[in-house]
């Protein structure tokens, strides 16, 4: 029996798809912009946080390329299989989360589906409870990036399952 890089059995699992573009070499300076805007939307904050909330926003937006990188990113930085598991349903599994993680998750899925009508203040409010004015800047930039990675690797079917973190010790 053969299998694939992931080590599962190539015929029990359905073949990995194309991307549609490599978008980052057809588009070298937006790539770039776009990698110093994550870079500068992280400062302050802290790192297992800004995985939380690019998980959470990765799974609202379907994003599995996302979902792959911020998982393994989380872990490499200490995170808990337990608590990445437990996100998807974060409103039944609060007690695993602190009060200010439970406000950058709900500020979040605010700023992550506009379509549900514009951040709503008690969301907002709360939020500035647990960030003073500069991190929840940094906050926001960081939930608006992570969505913009989303929109491209959703729209160019970015392959997952290939990322593997960089040493976070390095």
């Amino acid at each position: 029996m053969t299998t694939n890089e992931h080590n599962h059995p190539t015929s029990d699992y359905a073949p990995e798809h194309s991307p549609r573009m490599q978008w980052a070499e057809l588009a070298p300076d937006v790539f770039k912009a776009m990698v110093r805007l994550e870079t500068a939307s992280r400062k302050g904050l802290d790192p297992i946080l800004v995985e939380l909330v690019k998980i959470r926003a990765s799974q609202l937006n379907h994003c599995a390329f996302c979902l792959d990188m911020h998982t393994k990113d989380a872990l490499a930085a200490g995170e808990s299989v337990e608590r990445i598991v437990q996100l998807g349903a974060w409103e039944e599994s609060r007690h695993f989360y602190t009060e200010k993680e439970v406000a950058a998750i709900e500020l979040t899925e605010a700023v992550t589906v506009l379509t549900d009508g514009f951040v709503p203040d008690d969301v907002y409010e709360k939020a500035a409870r647990h960030f003073d004015e500069a991190e929840l800047a940094q906050l926001i930039a960081a939930i608006t990036v992570i969505n913009a990675w989303n929109r491209f690797s959703v729209a160019t079917r970015m392959v997952p399952g290939h990322y593997a973190p960089s040493d976070p010790k390095h």
